[in-house]
């Protein structure tokens, strides 16, 4: 069973926000977990005339008087009721620095984050808020679709799994699974037979015998299956299923034809390279999903 203890939900005050917040409540009642709400603002900072040109701005800094302003606002817009039983954190500075400090020091099991939609998280940015957190926190992270976009349900029914059996989709299979479990969910694992590019010539792709392949989903189905532990018992309800294409479009299809109210993936390295490029399946589905996406590395 997944251990999870804190749950970290940043708050700007927007409706995207609050529904990011209703999806941490809903675990947090599963887990028994403590929600810290966190705000960070951005205080304008007016540089001193001594300030020498070149160098180093200065990092905002919130009086008390302001740190106590903003923590009413917060109150305000969760609600006296609901902001009872959380944890209300005021920062200031840079929000993606902010989270991913704040995620550190609690430590946070779970940062549950909200996108901005279509508009704004599908053409990401090197600074989105929320692209930075999903690509350096080291804890696993819940992006929430705006409500007006979402096609999902609280609490969650029915998950998707997608794993290619590598060692960090195998830990978001654990978590689907501990999941599925808690919420009395059906949860589909999927396996994803990629299909050579669509700008390669025909004559370069390797052709696969009909028996062949059926041999293969066959062996692979059967691998998904062992992949459940025996002891799950009837509160996970697991269907492994294969696919064919590439991968990420083949992963919101199926989302969208078993109408699944939350993926769960497993995110491979952070090197470099994937620090700098934004051609993932996992960043790719989180783009374009109507569901949450839950993102994890072991």
């Amino acid at each position: 069973m997944r251990d999870i203890r804190q749950i970290l939900c940043p708050i700007d005050l927007s409706d995207i926000s609050q529904h990011a917040l209703d999806h941490a409540r809903v675990l947090a009642a599963w887990y028994e977990a403590k929600i810290t709400a966190l705000h960070i603002c951005n205080p304008m900072v007016i540089p001193s005339a001594d300030f020498a040109v070149g160098g180093t701005m200065p990092a905002p800094v919130l009086t008390e008087a302001e740190r106590q302003e903003e923590r009413q606002q917060v109150l305000e817009f969760i609600g006296a009721e609901q902001a009872a039983d959380l944890n209300v954190l005021i920062g200031s500075g840079r929000a993606a620095k902010g989270i991913l400090d704040v995620a550190s020091a609690l430590p946070a099991d779970l940062v549950v984050i909200g996108t901005h939609g279509f508009g704004g998280f599908e053409h990401l940015v090197l600074g989105s808020v929320t692209e930075k957190v999903l690509r350096k926190a080291s804890c696993p992270v819940l992006t929430v679709p705006p409500l007006a976009q979402t096609t999902s349900k609280l609490p969650f029914k029915r998950l998707l799994c997608p794993t290619d059996f590598s060692e960090s989709s195998l830990a978001a299979l654990e978590f689907a699974v501990s999941l599925a479990q808690e919420g009395d969910a059906d949860l589909t694992i999927l396996h994803v037979f990629e299909q050579s590019a669509d700008d390669e010539p025909r004559a370069n792709r390797p052709i696969v015998a009909p028996e062949y392949l059926r041999e293969m989903e066959a062996s692979v189905t059967a691998r998904l299956d062992a992949l459940v532990p025996c002891n799950v018992g009837d509160a996970c309800r697991p269907h492994a299923r294969t696919a064919h294409g590439k991968p990420y479009r083949e992963i919101l299809g199926i989302a969208t034809e078993v109408s699944a109210d939350l993926i769960v993936m497993g995110v491979h390295g952070r090197n470099a390279i994937d620090l700098m490029l934004f051609g993932s399946t996992t960043t790719q589905v989180v783009r374009r999903a109507t569901c949450p996406v839950l993102t994890l590395r072991r």
